[in-house]
């Protein structure tokens, strides 16, 4: 009988990627594998992938790995292992605390698990996976690591230096998959403005989305985690210039007052930060800016928060998410910074600026009823075509809900008039 792998895939994309590379290895060496499966067998291997960076995502990992040690010990799967984030941070700690666990593998070693299992070597094409996502679009990591070394961020602690993989590998990879069919590709990097720094001597991030926007079969890019400070204009250039380049950036600004963000290390100022996203907007008209704000950090106080939701207010961003500042050990923060803010004072602001933010939502996808856009269909559901358009990033922006006047085609784009909007969801009807 055919042994099965059973991959759970906790936290970001970037570790999705991981967990689908994992998945092709085991394969191909013979396992039968599985990507969050709905149910286990008592002879199933089960690896979770998880993540360490804040709070709320540890404890869904340990809790996860609590979960799948209580069902080795009942008998209902077999073995058990764990990688990823979690288990490269607390690697000393964990074994003892839980011993169920067969073993333990970080964020880059985790490829013996496949010779650990197999006897054999992973021996696959690099970057080589099974697409767990809707068949249509993946995501490509172009680089691991960070060095930017955030105050609030362990991150750079977790998986080391910047490490940007080479423009010709990813130029593969992507290729390799618009040959099984997929039209969509989500860039991703902890910091994507400084790809190609390590490799090439300087930052070659708009040569990149150039590149990738020739390869034949790439309908749609988008750009995930851009980074404000010392940030790469050409890189507009290659939004603007290229059609299948979603307008459309992700781009963390944490925070808007000086003193709040000389704390975090950001090594940026409101003034720098309101003439980047103006010279965003002018190098390309009708970009969509989703950017991630952090309330609660050392140091602001009333004042300081007033001035972010001022920089809200002001700026209107397209897409908008928030978190209250959790405390990380290692962090410069935790080593310096008194986390003195109360936790419901943390809450009470994230609740203001969220519900700011969806009034601002509300009237940006209100003025897009009437409008015809491009659409890519994600599922059918009974009553409606859920699909995306060009400025929607899978799982984290506002879907569209098609009327069934006609059948669609998952995976195919259709020309879509916006006939209503709520603040995180449209709806539309093809014409």
């Amino acid at each position: 009988m055919t042994k099965r792998a059973c991959i759970i895939s906790l936290g970001c994309s970037k570790n999705l990627v991981d967990s689908e590379r994992l998945l092709k290895m085991l394969a191909n060496v013979g396992f039968d594998t599985v990507h969050d499966p709905s149910d286990f067998r008592p002879s199933d291997t089960v690896i979770i992938n998880t993540c360490g960076f804040i709070g709320d995502a540890k404890e869904e990992s340990i809790n996860m790995i609590l979960q799948f040690a209580q069902a080795k010990a009942e008998g209902k799967i077999a073995v058990l292992y764990v990688m990823g984030c979690l288990s490269e941070r607390y690697r000393a700690e964990l074994p003892n605390e839980i011993p169920e666990v067969d073993g333990w593998f970080g964020k880059t070693d985790w490829p013996g698990l496949v010779s650990l299992l197999s006897k054999k070597s992973p021996g696959s094409v690099p970057y080589d996976r099974i697409i767990t996502t809707p068949k249509h679009h993946a995501y490509i990591k172009i680089a691991e690591g960070c060095n930017r070394f955030c105050a609030f961020c362990a991150i750079p602690l977790i998986t080391g230096r910047y490490k940007s993989r080479p423009m010709e590998e990813i130029e593969a990879e992507i290729k390799m998959l618009v040959g099984r069919g997929v039209k969509e590709f989500n860039i991703i990097a902890q910091d994507l403005t400084n790809y190609g720094k390590d490799l090439y001597g300087e930052v070659k991030i708009a040569e990149l989305v150039n590149r990738i926007a020739k390869i034949d079969g790439v309908k749609w890019i988008r750009l995930h985690y851009a980074y404000p400070t010392d940030f790469p204009y050409d890189l507009l250039d290659a939004i603007a210039n290229n059609s299948n380049v979603c307008k459309y950036l992700d781009i963390a600004l944490q925070h808007a007052n000086d003193d709040v963000l000389k704390n975090m290390q950001r090594h940026i100022t409101r003034e720098q930060t309101e003439k980047l996203l103006a010279t965003i907007r002018e190098k390309v008209p009708g970009i969509h800016i989703r950017t991630t704000l952090m309330v609660g950090f050392p140091g602001e106080g009333e004042k300081e928060f007033a001035e972010l939701v001022d920089f809200v207010q002001a700026q209107k961003f397209e897409r908008m998410g928030a978190f209250a500042y959790c405390e990380e050990e290692d962090t410069y923060a935790a080593k310096h910074l008194d986390d003195s803010i109360p936790d419901d004072i943390k809450q009470q602001r994230l609740d203001r600026i969220m519900e700011l933010q969806q009034e601002i939502a509300l009237v940006h996808n209100k003025s897009k009823i009437g409008q015809v856009l491009t659409a890519i269909i994600d599922r059918e559901e009974p009553d409606y075509y859920v699909g995306r358009t060009e400025f929607d990033s899978p799982e984290v922006d506002p879907e569209l809900f098609i009327e069934k006047t006609r059948q669609l085609n998952t995976g195919e784009f259709y020309r879509v008039e916006i006939t209503d909007a709520l603040p995180y969801e449209l709806f539309g009807k093809v014409v």
